[in-house]
């Protein structure tokens, strides 16, 4: 059976799998995710290939070591009207993030790609659209005085899986692409692939 090697230090993508009953190991590597991002920023690419583009980065960098397991990359990003917005560093810019995608919709792209003997051999993009509702300055205050520095981990300094679903009105697409990974259409490839039993 093919080992599967999560090239990611997320604990929730870790947990997802773990959930499903997933065996997997982690080993990560550094990737230069911001120069990445840049580079195709500079030259117009979407934000789904963003992200599917950094998912293949980590991917690649974890796979090239184990040919011979199945590497999945991961990566998510935040669109809000074209602009892409990344993990707050600061308690400060998590709270721009917020007051600027207060009263908004945007989109979550969570990529997943396989590589396997040197080369990608699946990938997915799942999608997702959020509406928040508007949040006054005191109530984000108040969100962060609770919820910092744990919602520095994902992109728009919200958490769905915990008190971030207080934030949104609305949400259409799928809830593990919020969480960051694309789970059922991998589970589907995984089982088909006899990874994991049927």
């Amino acid at each position: 059976m093919t080992e599967l090697v999560l090239a990611s230090g997320s604990a929730i993508r870790a947990q997802l799998l773990t959930n499903a009953g997933v065996a997997f190991r982690v080993r990560t590597a550094p990737v230069d995710e911001e120069t990445i991002k840049a580079s195709l920023l500079a030259e117009d690419t979407l934000p789904r290939e963003i992200a599917d583009a950094l998912a293949e980065a980590k991917a690649r960098r974890v796979g090239m070591k184990e040919p011979a397991a199945f590497t999945l990359g991961c990566d998510q990003v935040l669109d809000l009207d074209g602009t892409l917005l990344s993990k707050a560093e600061t308690r400060e810019q998590a709270a721009e993030h917020l007051r600027r995608l207060s009263g908004q919709t945007h989109k979550l792209f969570a990529a997943a790609v396989i590589f396997h003997e040197a080369r990608p051999i699946w990938r997915f993009i799942g999608e997702a659209r959020l509406s928040a509702r508007t949040l006054s300055s005191e109530g984000i205050e108040a969100y962060l005085d609770r919820n910092w520095p744990e919602v520095g981990q994902s992109v728009g300094a919200y958490q769905i899986e915990a008190e971030g679903s207080r934030l949104f009105s609305r949400i259409d697409g799928d809830y593990f692409s919020i969480l960051g990974l694309p789970l059922l259409p991998l589970l589907t490839f995984l089982t088909d692939r006899g990874v994991i039993a049927h």
